[in-house]
């Protein structure tokens, strides 16, 4: 453990997967494109490349003698029916709403995500979850997605506080990584679909985002 998390001043949520349960559609968009090109993506190759690796699977077409300018094309189509999915059926993790309304006004609290941000403007535009954040940074206010510790260094420095005075909230691998390379400590929450990836670098591991109360107290 770095240090401990009820010390924390900072709290930095990861948005797919720990406030909203939309996961699952963005690998739903990523198949069917990619099924359009006889490429068939399974569930634990999703889980391995974008959860773990964090690299994508555009890479499997290319390597199949997909032309660059036909997988730029495929890229835009699955960003498209991403948005499209988002906007028919964005949805809530449990619970987070009465965690965040508790924790609201007692930490400095950012969204660290790789998404994109005209995808997460659309998640958020009923969610009513942006109110208790102090900032947001998606993929377009760094170079370096998760992984890479880029987007919590970036966090640090909106927030205007030490490493060891935060604690990231991820789902996956990638995000623990990129939040653990940034010297802040990190409670995984995971979801359906990250369940079985490696979490041993975790300060915690929760069952749930309810527990988050009582590890942060």
């Amino acid at each position: 453990m770095l240090h401990e998390t009820r010390n924390a001043r900072a709290i930095f949520w990861d948005n797919d997967g720990v406030l909203v349960d939309t996961e699952h559609l963005y690998f739903q968009a990523t198949q069917e494109v990619l099924a359009s090109v006889d490429i068939a993506l399974t569930r634990d190759d999703y889980i391995q490349l974008f959860l773990v690796e964090g690299r994508g699977a555009w890479h499997i077409a290319q390597n199949r003698g997909v032309p660059a300018d036909e997988v730029a094309r495929l890229r835009d189509e699955r960003n498209a029916r991403y948005g499209d999915l988002l906007a028919e059926a964005p949805r809530l993790a449990a619970g987070i709403t009465r965690v965040l309304d508790v924790l609201h006004g007692k930490y400095v609290m950012g969204v660290v995500t790789s998404s994109r941000k005209d995808h997460f403007d659309v998640i958020h535009r009923d969610t009513g979850l942006l109110k208790y954040f102090d900032f947001v940074l998606t993929a377009s206010d760094f170079r370096r997605v998760k992984p890479d510790p880029e987007p919590y260094l970036r966090a640090l420095e909106r927030s205007g506080l030490p490493p060891e005075a935060c604690v990231a909230i991820e789902d996956s691998a990638r995000g623990l990584e990129s939040a653990r390379a940034a010297g802040i400590s990190c409670i995984v929450v995971p979801t359906d679909l990250t369940r079985y990836s490696n979490f041993d670098a975790a300060d915690r591991v929760l069952e749930n985002v309810d527990e988050l109360l009582t590890v942060l107290k």
